[in-house]
């Protein structure tokens, strides 16, 4: 149950930008998995994965700790530095986002 429903359009708006502007559709090329990706740095990658990415993912399924999206799937990170690269996903935030 979420404690804080947002009905403002500006609080709207806000939280639009801080959890979904300019994320990028990014396919895993081993399991073809969809995550959304927003890159504000050469440091800073930002990675959502969504409930149906995540029971896609076989790296997920292999874990049994409750850690694998504190740490990620390796073929998912290599898949978004290879968009980055091919110049898929930009760099740099955008008015603060």
């Amino acid at each position: 149950m979420a404690s804080f429903v947002p009905t403002s359009s500006d609080t709207l708006e806000d939280q639009r930008l801080y959890t979904r502007a300019r994320l990028v559709d990014v396919a895993c090329l081993d399991c073809l998995a969809t995550v959304g990706v927003k890159k504000n740095s050469e440091h800073h990658t930002s990675i959502q994965w969504s409930a149906e990415a995540r029971g896609q993912c076989p790296e997920f399924a292999r874990r049994t700790d409750g850690r694998a999206v504190k740490y990620g799937c390796p073929r998912m990170i290599a898949s978004v530095e290879a968009a980055v690269r091919d110049g898929r996903v930009p760099i740099g935030a955008e008015d603060g986002y």
